[in-house]
């Protein structure tokens, strides 16, 4: 199976950084996109932003300029590094795996169970 496990969310006043990892574990044969999302209490998932195997990003607009996702093939660990940080920033944020495992001729999504960052003001 496949594991994704999420790290670094805590408190931080405005304006403060924070950089989340998630890290992939399991039968893995090959990552096609890693991806960062977020909910805040009543609200829906957002996708906040992405990495394809290729190295393309594409960012969710109120992050850009201020968060960075970045991977690490060699340890199949993606971050977010997240700068100038709001208190409308706050929520979980949990990380997604779109891959190939296993046996499996077709990818599939994996989720981890999230991290919480919340902002100050």
């Amino acid at each position: 199976q496949v594991r994704l496990v999420e790290s670094g969310g805590g408190l931080v006043q405005a304006g403060g950084s924070l950089r989340l990892s998630c890290v992939a574990s399991g039968s893995l044969l090959r990552i096609h996109f890693m991806r960062w999302y977020r909910q805040a209490p009543g609200k829906q998932r957002d996708l906040v932003a992405a990495i394809s195997s290729g190295g393309s990003t594409n960012y969710e607009d109120s992050v850009k300029g201020r968060f960075t996702i970045s991977f690490d093939n060699a340890k199949n660990t993606v971050y977010l590094q997240m700068n100038s940080l709001k208190p409308e920033d706050t929520a979980v944020y949990l990380c997604n795996a779109f891959l190939n495992y296993g046996f499996k001729t077709q990818p599939e999504d994996f989720w981890g169970q999230g991290t919480q960052v919340t902002v100050s003001s």
